[in-house]
């Protein structure tokens, strides 16, 4: 990984004031100029209009032989939000949490089923390999499908490939099986991210093995970190796709309930295999964990034999260096209990051959032990 490694980009989002009334929305004051783009489809024909503001948006909808998908990119225009109040009757509540970009993905029913409010979380890696984490809103009524991103990052290519063709259910669905469709690419991003981790968690294995080092405890630790965050993502949006397969809205069809149970299947997974990340990521940082504290038992214990040898030569050494003479030098008298070796011929030798030997033998021994192993 080294460089490379995957990171969380924290976002520190505006949330209300204590005590703030509910319905009130803010936008940032980092939010990005809104592109829009109308989609107009059916059975036969695709239409892409890019719009300069949807002022008019119940003008342009009046078709019923059309479906439409307003795709948003940017909430910078606080006009986008007073039109959709003022126009299509959205409530405040859903414009707040639309600008709130902090929301967990969630399903909530509007207006005895006149329209539907929905949230996903798009995980993605940046340039630089930086986690972000953006919010993704529905608004879901019976023709049109209304898309919020806060930033420009594009995930719904395959399916503005898929309208432009024209192959499969996706020009026939609805707007409710647009919707599935772009949950499922969001869910299916998140197998692209966890594969990514899962061959980065390989790697760190490996050099644990080859070339363990301290960044190996970073990697791992931020590949956790991105672990977490996605799973906090995952469970609310597998819940999320349970309550859009179990609703009576009539505003999701039968066909796409169909669909969605095979995104709530894939949902699962993901939480699966995320589980087993996690657990590998903490077997490496034990493993890590383990091989540093092995390596300081090895130091430790070749300090140990080095520090053994030479007790008893030091211990040697030691008696020697008192100095304690057996005969006194001014008077000739001979000292009792003194050291006679001292002055023994070849005494010097004789004490460097004993030490030599008592080292010898204490190797020998360590070997047979098996400290050298």
């Amino acid at each position: 990984m080294g460089k490379n490694k995957p990171r969380n980009r924290h976002k520190h989002y505006r949330v209300p004031a204590p005590g703030t009334s509910p319905g009130l929305y803010a936008i940032d004051e980092d939010a990005l100029k809104p592109i829009i783009v109308l989609h107009a489809y059916n059975e036969k024909s695709y239409k892409k209009t890019e719009l300069e503001n949807i002022n008019n948006i119940d003008k342009l909808v009046e078709d019923k032989d059309f479906y439409y998908w307003f795709d948003i990119k940017g909430l910078a225009d606080p006009n986008i939000f007073e039109t959709l109040y003022a126009k299509l009757d959205i409530s405040r509540l859903v414009l707040e949490d639309i600008t709130s970009s902090y929301q967990r993905p969630k399903l909530d029913e509007y207006d005895n089923d006149k329209y539907i409010f929905s949230v996903s979380r798009h995980l993605y890696l940046s340039d630089d390999n930086m986690l972000c984490n953006d919010q993704i809103s529905f608004i879901l009524s019976e023709r049109t499908l209304i898309t919020f991103q806060e930033t420009y990052a594009d995930c719904f290519e395959p399916v503005r490939k898929r309208l432009e063709i024209g192959k499969g259910n996706i020009r026939i669905g609805g707007s409710s099986y647009l919707m599935y469709a772009i949950m499922d690419v969001i869910v299916d991003n998140y197998f692209a991210l966890l594969n990514f981790w899962g061959e980065e968690l390989d790697a760190i294995e490996d050099r644990l093995y080859d070339h363990p080092d301290k960044r190996i405890m970073y990697d791992t630790q931020a590949i956790k970190r991105s672990l977490i965050t996605i799973r906090k993502v995952a469970w609310p949006e597998r819940d999320k796709l349970n309550d859009i397969i179990r609703t009576d809205s009539p505003l999701i069809s039968d066909l796409t309930k169909t669909y969605m149970k095979d995104a709530y299947d894939h949902c699962i997974q993901i939480i699966d295999f995320i589980e087993s990340l996690k657990e590998i990521a903490s077997a490496n940082i034990d493993m890590n964990l383990s091989i540093i504290s092995n390596r300081m038992n090895e130091i430790m214990k070749v300090l140990t034999i080095i520090s053994s040898i030479f007790i008893p030569l030091t211990f040697i050494a030691g008696i020697y260096g008192m100095n304690f003479s057996r005969e006194d030098p001014a008077t000739g008298k001979i000292l009792k209990d003194n050291m006679p070796e001292l002055y023994a011929p070849h005494g010097y030798l004789y004490t460097w051959g004993v030490m030599v030997l008592i080292a010898i033998l204490q190797v020998i021994y360590f070997w047979r032990k098996g400290w050298f192993k």
